[in-house]
């Protein structure tokens, strides 16, 4: 039983790694191509912070 809980927890630690690996990896090549296209830029929703009842003044 413990050589199989061992091999289960190195193959895990293995996958960890690669994991992570591929990740940092992501995030180097967004860094490099920068934001993509509309990013951080969002349609103003129909509840902006004025409140869903910002147009109905003066009833």
């Amino acid at each position: 039983m413990s050589e199989t809980k061992d091999a289960r927890t190195e193959r895990l630690k293995a996958a960890l790694r690669e994991n992570l690996r591929r990740r940092k990896a992501q995030g180097r090549g967004r860094a490099e191509t920068g934001p993509s296209p509309g990013a951080g830029e969002s349609e103003p929703s129909e509840t902006d912070s004025r409140g869903p009842d910002s147009d109905k003044t003066g009833l």
